[in-house]
């Protein structure tokens, strides 16, 4: 089957799924396989539940046993080469086939290092003051998210926001291949997934795929102006079209904070607009000044745009204030590197508070450097005046045993089951210091060693489930 010919079949669908058990009738299911499931096992599953078909694995069991099948069903399954591939070229076509006002839909495809996910949120709600945004659902931005986001677009629709994310080299080019974007942003480029990348070279080079897909289809890219990592890749790239923006190039301040104002507030001093945000960290003023130019660019105004950024309220435990009754938590427990720890950990040095306790997770996929960038995060927590420092996960352990006598080396510590969960490192100041094999360690301690009346920092990686501490706080 050809693709125009499954578009066709899409085009009669209510949707696309991947997943046999949320079908509510009518969709196009697509049988996937991955390490540790085969969507074709589910196939005829989805049909009975109320999909319109079932596209199917050419060399699957299920398509062997088609001529075996009542005929009701077997109608309806699609045998293809590679679902995967099939799903991504029929994304591909419809982003291409979708059409406002003559022209094929505006795509922004978003990728960076750190708050890409952010960044599509407040755009989507800055655009969504003048068009119908069709935007990726949560984090969806990898090779079976994008197509899926994609294939979201309806005819209500005017302007898509793809967010991509990467953790190998070539992954942001088959992504900008299968959405084919109109404009390109990338957030900031830092040391993240070095094991799939290699080096902080390998992070630059893969996420510049957007701009080079930018640059050879001669179309836009937004960029950050105080960014000097981005401003030299653009360098590179001489023929690159550019849409700058940025806090200080646009002559914006962040204002200060205090108990009375907690959240990111932004002045833009040449127009005397304050924007007040329910975002946490000065480090999110870079995502709020790209929402901006995005919205500026298609006729958002700034004061338009300042309400929209002021009605966003952040989720899923990404730049999160909290209050619990008995302490205020800033969550960013969904994702960790270098680069935002160290900024998470600097923020939360600028706010204000009697009794701060900082609450810090693994930083995953980090390689050969990950010690090294662990150590780098420990002798930071030092320099912060904190009540109090835990340290989760494997790597912390590692660099933790690599620059302090009293705690064991890992193996040692998993050998004889040792937790140190409440040595006290720092003896000048009082500053405790508690090391964690896993988070529910730390809730564990925490049940017994009840916090109040504390503000605390909860970051790390999601493998490190650094939200599982959030009952005891």
């Amino acid at each position: 089957m050809t693709i125009p010919e499954l578009y066709s079949i899409f085009k009669n669908c209510s949707g696309v799924t991947t997943d046999s058990r949320k079908i509510r009738g009518g969709e196009l299911f697509f049988a996937l396989k991955g390490e540790n499931f085969d969507g074709n096992a589910y196939a005829v599953k989805a049909l009975e539940n109320g999909a319109d078909c079932a596209v199917i694995d050419r060399d699957s069991d299920i398509a062997k046993e088609i001529r075996t099948l009542d005929t009701g069903i077997a109608a309806r399954l699609i045998p293809v080469d590679n679902t995967l591939k099939t799903l991504q070229d029929l994304a591909r076509w419809h982003r291409s086939m979708t059409f406002v006002n003559g022209k094929p839909i505006p795509v922004i495809g978003l990728t960076g290092t750190n708050g890409k996910t952010t960044t599509k949120e407040l755009i989507k709600t800055v655009l969504s003051v003048k068009y119908n945004v069709t935007a990726t659902e949560g984090n969806l931005n990898n090779s079976i998210g994008v197509p899926l986001s994609l294939l979201k677009i309806n005819r209500e629709s005017e302007i898509a926001v793809i967010e991509m994310g990467a953790s190998h080299p070539g992954d942001i080019k088959e992504l900008v291949s299968i959405c084919l974007p109109n404009f390109g942003l990338i957030t900031n480029v830092g040391k993240a997934h070095l094991l799939g990348f290699g080096s902080f070279e390998g992070v630059k080079k893969a996420k510049g795929e957007l701009y080079d897909y930018i640059q050879r289809t001669a179309d836009k890219a937004f960029i950050n102006a105080d960014n000097p990592v981005l401003c030299r890749m653009a360098e590179e790239r001489p023929d690159l079209q550019l849409i700058p923006y940025g806090l200080y190039y646009q002559g914006a301040e962040i204002m200060p904070s205090d108990e009375s104002h907690p959240y990111l507030r932004i002045l833009l001093k040449n127009e005397g607009l304050e924007i007040d945000t329910h975002l946490i960290g000065s480090y999110n003023a870079d995502n709020v000044m790209a929402a901006l130019a995005v919205g500026q660019y298609f006729g958002v105004t700034h004061a338009e745009a300042a309400k929209a950024v002021e009605s966003y309220i952040p989720s899923n435990n990404r730049s999160q204030m909290v209050r619990s009754g008995k302490n205020t938590l800033i969550i960013d427990a969904y994702n960790a590197n270098p680069s935002s720890m160290d900024a998470a950990i600097s923020n939360f040095e600028s706010i204000k508070a009697s009794h701060k306790i900082l609450m810090l997770g693994n930083m995953l996929e980090l390689g050969e450097d990950s010690v090294t960038e662990h150590v780098k995060i420990l002798e930071k927590v030092k320099e912060v005046n904190a009540d109090a420092a835990f340290f989760v996960g494997e790597e912390f352990w590692k660099a933790a045993s690599a620059i302090y006598d009293r705690v064991p080396d890992l193996n040692e510590a998993q050998t004889e089951k040792i937790i140190c969960s409440s040595t006290v490192l720092k003896e000048g100041n009082g500053h405790e210091t508690g090391f964690f094999l896993t988070s529910t360690d730390l809730a564990s301690y925490l049940s017994e060693h009840p916090l109040k009346n504390s503000t605390v920092l909860i970051k790390g990686s999601r493998g490190t489930r650094m939200e599982t501490v959030l009952e005891n706080l």
